[in-house]
């Protein structure tokens, strides 16, 4: 917030745009960071930092909108900025009265008066805090997810495998991608399954439910086993890790082999709803400037 307040502090008139501007140049931001993006890749870092900064400090009287997206230093901006701030965080702002309005509002609380709603107090901006969050909820939710995969029947194993290549859109039908895939019944499956609904294409797939790191040997028996089945395709999927031999050995071979391990598992079934359900969802909603515009 004090890079902005002091990107306004010559009294001028600045659109948003121009704050951004200033704001970047001061700081001698790379397009690099200036392109880095939230996680969800809604919105870049940079300019949702600037947005934030900007609500806050008209929240706190320190800038005002001289009218519909233009800013203004205030008074008590040039008074707070005399006053040569290392920096300005929101337990800065919490002096002003209207500050403490605004947060007792936007914690749907308007009759709080001047009692503060609980905020966040460190740099990062409520979608960034929201975000990070969200990571780590799914973080555990992978972790979770893992385990119970793990310490599941060689049977379930098989079922999850087959339900997960079906919503990827591999197989057809659950019932036709099951009809070939499941043949070792040795905790692991090796079969092949259709490529596309028609089964124009087929995919070898090797599934091993392991404690245990799959080195080079394994996959090399999994190259050998496409050659002899003339395949030019195979997945190998662990509920445990890949060495770094066995990685290496994948990109020199002429097949195309994909290996997945088991925390990539965990996340293509959390992308594609399988063993998972929605629990909560929230929306995000943003100022449609383009509504405003056309008044």
């Amino acid at each position: 917030m004090l890079p902005v307040l002091r990107a306004v502090a010559d009294r001028e008139e600045y659109t948003v745009a121009a704050i951004r501007a200033n704001t970047a140049a001061a700081l001698g931001l790379s397009a690099d960071e200036l392109a880095e993006r939230l996680a969800s890749g809604t919105q870049a870092v940079f300019a949702n930092r600037i947005g934030w900064a900007v609500q806050y400090l008209k929240a706190a009287g320190v800038i005002r909108a001289v009218r519909r997206g233009v800013y203004q230093v205030t008074d008590r901006g040039l008074d707070l900025l005399a006053t040569r701030p290392p920096e300005l965080s929101v337990k800065a702002l919490r002096r002003y009265p209207e500050f403490l309005e605004f947060l007792a509002r936007a914690a749907g609380n308007p009759s709080a008066g001047t009692v503060a709603a609980p905020v966040n107090e460190n740099k990062a901006t409520p979608e960034e805090l929201l975000e990070s969050s969200f990571k780590e909820l799914r973080l555990a939710l992978t972790r979770d997810l893992l385990d119970q995969v793990s310490n599941g029947s060689p049977a379930a194993f098989e079922q999850i495998v087959v339900d997960l290549l079906v919503a990827m859109g591999y197989g057809g039908s659950v019932e036709d991608a099951g009809k070939v895939v499941g043949r070792s019944g040795d905790g692991g499956i090796d079969g092949v399954i259709k490529q596309d609904k028609l089964g124009l294409d087929v995919i070898y797939i090797q599934a091993k439910r392991w404690k245990d790191n799959v080195g080079s040997p394994e996959v090399m028996k999994f190259s050998g086993s496409l050659t002899k089945r003339h395949a030019s395709r195979g997945v190998f999927i662990t509920t445990s890790s890949f060495t770094k031999d066995a990685m290496d050995f994948v990109e020199s071979m002429p097949q195309k082999i994909v290996l997945i391990d088991g925390l990539q598992l965990a996340s293509l079934m959390i992308e594609h709803n399988v063993g998972v359900a929605p629990a909560k969802s929230y929306t995000i909603k943003r100022i449609d400037q383009d509504y405003f515009d056309n008044l």
